[in-house]
């Protein structure tokens, strides 16, 4: 147990630093509504989600002036739809998820997660109505998103499951070309997608989570980014400081986050009755100054993130994050790293916008981070091939490294290089930025599966 002393040293420490948390998001389970009659299943729905979410928003508000520490997303996630509807047609399929989209709107929640599949070694005629509806789906809610997972370090890589997946994130930017493809940037395709992911787009409960639970997403890199500036103030001071140092203090800020992470998400959990999940660790900028992940490398000499050093600073963030973190919470879990979404960054994006972070770069940087290329604007005219092509190499990725990767990139119909898209509120805005060139067609067209590593034998 948490006792009441270390709860008010924890927020005290904090307070100063604006500190907020980034996400609570509601689990719920919805294999006990599933239903072959769509009519039976969306009241099962709307009624269970009702049920547990109904309080969500004004719970998280109550402790989050509480402790004067703001809650600023309030969030669900639900079971994968292309398994909990897996008799559904692709019609129905875009009817669920317009029900989630109204259950969200009803209780007040920013987004709510799961209308997604896992395919990674095959496909099921639901799951294949879920991804064909995906177009229509996205482009007619609002706050729905939607995850596919095409690959894991144990079954290898489905690259039917990724053609296919390129010609659909093509198909859902065109859907919502009025709006510069918002519909991609609620998309998000994954290889070893955990089951307890808070953040969006990735959101799902997986198969074998509790019923309904509570998830905490924890943040703070302008948190991390003024503790480095206390740093190098010392270092100007005359004191020397050595990558040690900087690694030391990434570890301490990441423990003092995640505690107040963890105490506010007990607090939520304990109010509305539910079990407390885990906690990710994961950095997450906001477009907001002064909360960007890309100031983090300014502040430690490098002119902008994507200069030379980018990657190994990367690194150790990354793993000074979770070695902070995980002592600080009795449950670890989600994606736990640091996250660089481009459009959502205000450094980042002006790095990507200015040239100094090429997409290669940002490919080269997922091998060291989580969670992958995370909302890139790309040219409307890039093909499927190269989506898909683009999408089979971070899952390559994220097979041989035993870690979650994703894509998320935006084809801006209309668009080309320089021109800027707006998303709007967290989502930000970017200049499309130029994709490798080259040919993948006819590699993209073989199907079939990317066998999975040899050390992935382990049992």
């Amino acid at each position: 147990m948490i006792s009441e002393s270390e709860i008010l040293s924890t927020i005290n420490m904090t307070r100063t630093e604006h500190l907020d948390v980034r996400t609570v998001t509601l689990g719920i389970s919805l294999f006990d509504c599933a239903s072959t009659d769509l009519d039976t299943f969306s009241y099962r729905l709307r009624s269970k989600i009702s049920r547990y979410a109904k309080r969500l928003v004004e719970t998280c508000n109550m402790v989050g002036d509480r402790y004067g520490i703001p809650v600023v997303n309030k969030r669900i996630s639900v079971s994968p739809i292309g398994t909990v509807c897996s008799s559904f047609t692709r019609d129905q399929m875009a009817a669920v998820c317009r029900e989630l989209d109204a259950a969200a709107k009803e209780v007040g929640v920013d987004f709510v997660g799961g209308f997604g599949a896992l395919v990674e070694k095959g496909i099921t005629p639901g799951e294949r109505n879920l991804i064909d509806a995906l177009p229509e789906a996205l482009a007619t809610s609002d706050r729905v998103c939607s995850s596919i997972n095409v690959g894991s370090t144990k079954a290898g890589i489905n690259m039917d499951a990724v053609a296919l997946m390129g010609q659909r994130v093509i198909d859902v930017a065109q859907a919502t070309a009025d709006r510069d493809g918002l519909g991609a940037a609620k998309l998000v395709v994954f290889c070893n997608i955990p089951q307890d992911v808070p953040f969006m787009a990735g959101a799902y409960l997986g198969v074998g989570e509790p019923d309904v639970v509570i998830d905490v997403g924890v943040s703070g890199p302008g948190v991390v980014k003024k503790a480095l500036d206390r740093l190098m103030q010392d270092k100007a001071g005359g004191r020397r400081v050595t990558v040690d140092d900087v690694a030391e203090t990434i570890k301490y800020t990441a423990f003092k986050v995640t505690r107040v992470g963890e105490i506010i998400g007990r607090d939520v959990a304990a109010a509305l009755n539910i079990p407390f999940g885990v906690a990710d660790l994961s950095l997450a900028p906001t477009p907001a100054v002064g909360d960007s992940v890309g100031e983090i490398f300014q502040a430690l000499g490098l002119s902008s993130i994507g200069a030379p050093g980018t990657t190994a600073i990367l690194a150790m963030l990354n793993d000074a994050v979770k070695k902070g973190g995980v002592f600080a919470s009795s449950h670890v879990g989600g994606l736990s790293g640091a996250f660089i979404p481009v459009s959502e960054d205000a450094s980042i994006e002006a790095a990507a916008r200015s040239g100094a972070l090429s997409f290669e770069k940002l490919e080269a940087m997922t091998s060291v981070c989580s969670v992958g290329l995370d909302m890139i604007a790309i040219p409307g005219d890039t093909t499927a091939a190269t989506v898909a092509g683009i999408i089979a190499d971070e899952a390559a990725i994220g097979m041989i490294n035993n870690k979650a990767t994703a894509v998320r990139v935006i084809p801006v119909p209309g668009k080309t290089v320089g021109d800027k898209a707006v998303f709007g509120g967290l989502l930000g805005e970017a200049a499309v930025i130029r994709v490798p060139g080259g040919e993948s067609s006819k590699f993209m067209a073989l199907g079939g599966r990317i066998p999975a590593p040899i050390h992935s034998l382990k049992n």
